[in-house]
């Protein structure tokens, strides 16, 4: 940065403030190129921050953060926010091990008001904290940012309406940057909202009010069609009319991206009293050509080439490319299969089904819950739903996957895609649980594929089933590079494979551990150590026969799975041997541990968790090599 830069000088939101307009705007043009430099290094999400850039620095030049609550809705439009208020430097290690989270983090900073990850929750949360904060008799802001897409959400409907109806005072403000709302809109807004913001009107409002109020008759007549006028006429030039009824001042739109228009307003609505929703409209990407010209390409993004924009392309594609171009296949000879995702097309591999078949395509916004239900309608008069949703957002939908779903044991596929490890984006993104609470729900088929091959059969045959639901997990990874079969197979249900026999120890192992089993195994032998390696693709039906025969073969017994051990693979064979008396054999789980995992390389943190070929080994090893006397606990995990 050079002698004159305003961004080397910001080391808190009070150095914000202390700078003129102009030296904003040139505070932003450097946040731009800072948050380039370093998102095309390591990656992350860029097209959102550039996007909310002269909002974000609004926002701190305005309020009082921490003392004031700023809490942003996802949070993956948080760089800005979090380069301001003392992380700077931290963020050259963005996304990082041992570095700073891509979201909201209050570990962090006491900036960061809210732990986000997941849509729609900033209203709720902003409620949460201002009812606290009028309980306690405090006098702090609370200003939620929530964008368009977030807005998509059930749960951010649900906190507009509690939010709307408490009166308590509170700011929302709505970033839309898909600029749908005409200039005219917006001239009639500015004007009404240059009466709205006028504290002579404000209070000749007030006194009206007040007046009416001590009229001996007719009040109420009177004053119920002085609310029908004033609705009538915001009804006709307001495009936030909704809000309004929710109990919100509404205002706007007003350019996100223009500072001389976004803090005066800001500064006037500061101290208004009750749920406001100020409505602005910017452009995702702002202020880098590429990521304008293509803003999902650069939603989230790997590293890249700054000047070209071009990333540098995966050697084997991903699990997602594989499953997208397994569902078209499927599609072409089933007519019936529909599919269904959660503002995720690109994300999920579905893309070229979309383009394939934008008739039987269905993208419901952010609103996981609404998808699953509305995918068991579908079933309900026989059409194949195909619902493709990252495992860490289908937890969301939970209940309708027990209720909605399975009990009435509807055929619908779940395609949960980033199952285990999510790396980089950090906890909330970490879809280590799906196995266990999958498991738990009566009728549901679980299954795991070892490769890419495998996870075109599991597809093939989850639609080859009439009544039961079939849930299908894959990692965020590349594929292990086969070649693609020209036919897919059918899986018998509930099946393993046993894909190398032993004489030592029997290694379980399902999904994406099975390919670091097989060659943990090559690692013991060369130590004199044999052992056998099971592809347990099915989680649940399991294939007890197969799992009997092992049991009774084998003294030793290891399951790994990338899932967390509670409730995991690993504790479903437990319980199935714990009911087989004369059995002794020892079995030893590996998995994610009961703790949320920070972000980092998802190759990192699976070597750190031991589920590397490397850590398989030697976790196998001390498995044999520990004494377990007849007084030992089935089940251990070795630490």
């Amino acid at each position: 940065m050079n002698q004159d830069s305003k961004l080397s000088k910001i080391n808190s939101p009070e150095d914000v403030r202390r700078l003129s307009i102009e030296e904003l705007g040139q505070l932003c043009d450097e946040l731009r190129e800072y948050i380039v430099s370093v998102v095309c290094e390591c990656g992350g999400h860029l097209a959102p921050n550039l996007g909310v850039t002269e909002l974000t620095v609004a926002l701190h030049y305005t309020f009082d953060s921490p003392r004031d609550k700023i809490i942003w809705d996802v949070g993956h439009q948080c760089y800005v926010h979090k380069i301001l208020t003392g992380r700077r430097e931290s963020f050259k290690k963005l996304r990082q091990d041992g570095g700073i989270s891509g979201f909201p983090d209050p570990q962090e900073s006491p900036c960061d008001a809210f732990a986000a990850g997941h849509a729609s929750t900033s209203i709720s949360a902003a409620m949460g904290y201002a009812t606290g904060r009028d309980i306690q008799g405090e006098d702090y802001k609370v200003i939620a940012v929530i964008g368009d897409g977030a807005l998509t959400g059930g749960l951010a409907h649900e906190g507009l309406d509690n939010a709307g109806a408490s009166g308590r005072d509170l700011l929302v403000v709505l970033n839309d940057n898909q600029m749908s709302i005409s200039p005219n809109v917006g001239a009639f807004s500015h004007y009404l909202n240059d009466i709205i913001l006028d504290p002579r009107y404000n209070k000749l409002k007030k006194d009206i009010w007040e007046m009416t109020g001590k009229l001996p008759v007719g009040k109420e007549q009177i004053r119920n069609f002085a609310h029908r006028l004033e609705e009538s006429l915001k009804n006709l030039i307001v495009p936030g009319m909704l809000f309004e009824e929710l109990g919100f001042k509404y205002l706007g739109p007003i350019d996100g991206h223009n500072l001389d228009e976004l803090i005066p307003k800001l500064k006037s609505i500061k101290d208004l009293e009750g749920p406001v929703l100020l409505h602005v409209l910017t452009k995702k990407g702002k202020g880098y050509e590429h990521a304008e010209e293509n803003p999902i390409r650069f939603h989230g993004t790997p590293a890249f080439d700054s000047t070209t924009g071009k990333s540098i392309p995966a050697r084997i594609p991903g699990y997602s490319r594989f499953f997208g171009e397994a569902a078209v296949e499927l599609a072409e000879s089933n007519h019936r299969i529909m599919a269904i995702t959660a503002a995720m097309p690109d994300g999920t591999g579905l893309d070229r089904f979309q383009k394939e078949f934008p008739d039987r395509f269905f993208d419901v916004g952010i609103a996981e819950q609404h998808a699953v239900i509305f995918a068991a309608g579908m079933a309900k008069v026989r059409i194949r739903p195909l619902v493709a949703i990252y495992s860490t957002f289908i937890q969301r939908a939970f209940d309708m996957a027990i209720i909605d779903v399975a009990l009435q044991d509807l055929p619908v596929v779940f395609a949960l895609d980033r199952a285990g490890v999510g790396g980089d984006d950090g906890p909330t993104h970490n879809g280590v649980f799906d196995i266990s609470f999958m498991s738990l729900i009566p009728n549901m088929i679980v299954s795991a594929p070892k490769d890419e091959v495998e996870l075109r059969d599991l597809m093939y045959t989850a639609f080859l089933q009439d009544s039961a639901p079939f849930s299908i997990r894959y990692p965020r990874d590349s594929g292990v590079g086969l070649i693609r079969s020209l036919r897919f197979r059918e899986l018998p249900v509930g099946s393993w494979e046993m894909l190398e026999d032993g004489a030592d120890v029997a290694i379980l192992a399902t999904g994406s551990m099975v390919y670091p089993a097989l060659w943990a195994r090559k690692l013991l032998a060369k130590e004199g150590l044999s052992a056998a390696v099971v592809n347990c693709r099915f989680i649940k039906p399991m294939d007890h026969e197969l799992l009997d025969k092992i049991l009774a073969k084998f003294e030793t017994i290891v399951t790994v799975e990338e899932n967390v051990l509670r409730g995991g693979f690993g504790s479903q064979v437990a319980l199935h041997a714990s009911g087989k008396p004369g059995l002794y054999s020892r079995i030893f789980h590996l998995g994610i541990p009961d703790t949320f995992l920070k972000q980092a390389k998802r190759s990192t943190i699976l070597e750190r968790l031991g589920l590397s070929p490397a850590g398989i080994q030697s976790f196998v090893k001390k498995a044999l090599h520990e004494r377990v006397d007849e007084h030992s606990v089935k089940g251990e995990h070795l630490s």
